[in-house]
């Protein structure tokens, strides 16, 4: 593995869902201007998308990869706007922020939905799923979050599939910041399309999404879409015709993209990154609980990629010191998302292992010091509000 950054040279690590910490080799990959219709660039095109298939395990040849400019949001967008009928419903999945944006994109397409919100502490099951879709014959299509970075929350998929698949329904999963690392293998589910972007777990930098779908889906979904933009027929049929994108794509972001996948592929894959990923939460969990922090979850639904902890109940601490302090020892951390606690985010993910957490979990003692803070324990209220949540 490549040195990690030096917070001393100014670039401190990103300790958040994505963007995140890159490598020397994915930034020095965006130093050279590409054609955006030369057949180099074009190479480079066809090349993410046979890679990107792979990592999804389609050795039958079924799906396909489409890229997207944009964000991960533009994607899910896409994917809802593209692959959902005008006539259809979806029932969507949320425990958290991503869960209920995708729900308030239906709201923005106009088109039917329901919504099953588990809150901030538990994921969505798939015997409530099996109810859900049992109650409501019109319901074709589930959206699911993979891991709900919210509040991280690595949501149970395979039941959750497996359920959408009994009862003849079409499953399509936001795993944006899971796909790459946590296992998503069409192999093994029946899933209809995906979303992820370049800049979680395959560890590129901000710029585009992609959406892996059955050919046959892409295929039907011709006149589907709300968006000119956002068609993913048509952009999937151009890249088809002439293996361009339909409008200027972000060159530099998947020249790097190409390094990160090279670099992803030379550590051993999706395994090898999740087993990363896995040492580098359970080293930093540790060190915080040994400082008095709390995590928000239950070990059971802790994900490998952003762990969310209560703030402390200490008068003395205020989680923008505390942002600051941490910055200046080189750690850039996440606020919580949450509505009912303060909580504060910690990532695991990006160009970084477990020496790098036990460093992490140094400032954290280092700060709190600065703070006066004498005990990183939360609030007893936040405590049994998880616990009356969770029940």
């Amino acid at each position: 593995m490549t040195a990690f950054p030096d917070p001393e040279l100014g670039e401190p690590y990103l300790l958040t869902p994505g963007p995140l910490t890159t490598s020397a080799e994915v930034k020095q990959a965006m130093l050279r201007d590409w054609g955006s219709w030369d057949g180099d660039f074009r190479a480079m095109t066809a090349e993410v998308r046979r890679r990107l298939l792979e990592i999804a395990g389609d050795t039958a040849g079924a799906y396909d990869c489409v890229p997207l400019q944009g964000s991960g949001s533009y994607c899910v967008e896409a994917m809802l706007g593209s692959f959902v009928p005008r006539d259809g419903k979806v029932l969507v999945l949320a425990n958290g922020a991503y869960g209920l944006r995708a729900a308030e994109t239906m709201r923005y397409l106009g088109r039917a939905f329901t919504l099953i919100d588990k809150g901030d502490y538990l994921p969505p099951r798939g015997a409530e799923v099996a109810q859900a879709l049992a109650a409501d014959p019109a319901i074709t299509h589930v959206l699911a979050i993979h891991c709900e970075t919210s509040s991280g929350i690595l949501n149970p998929i395979p039941e959750i599939a497996e359920a959408t698949a009994q009862a003849g329904r079409k499953l399509l999963i936001d795993s944006m910041s899971a796909f790459g690392a946590v296992p998503l293998d069409v192999r093994d589910l029946q899933v209809e399309a995906f979303v992820s972007s370049a800049n979680k777990c395959i560890e590129g930098v901000p710029g585009f999404g992609f959406v892996i779908a059955r050919k046959e889906t892409l295929a039907g979904a011709k006149g589907n879409s709300h968006s000119l933009a956002l068609d993913l027929h048509a952009q999937w049929a151009t890249m088809e015709k002439t293996g361009q994108w339909r409008y200027t794509p972000p060159t530099h972001v998947v020249a790097a993209f190409v390094k990160a996948l090279e670099m992803h592929r030379a550590e051993g894959g999706a395994p090898a990154r999740l087993a990363r990923y896995t040492r580098n939460r359970d080293t930093m969990v540790a060190g915080m609980r040994a400082l008095g922090f709390e995590t928000l979850l239950a070990d059971s639904w802790l994900s490998p990629i952003i762990v969310t902890f209560f703030c402390p109940a200490d008068p003395a601490f205020a989680f923008p010191r505390f942002y600051e302090l941490m910055k200046d020892r080189g750690f850039i951390i996440y606020p919580g998302k949450l509505t009912v606690v303060d909580s504060f985010r910690i990532g695991c993910i990006g160009r970084m292992d477990d020496t790098v957490m036990n460093r992490v979990v140094t400032a954290a003692q280092q700060s709190l010091a600065d703070m006066g803070v004498a005990s990183a324990v939360p609030p007893a209220s936040a405590l049994a509000e998880r616990a009356n949540l969770a029940a």
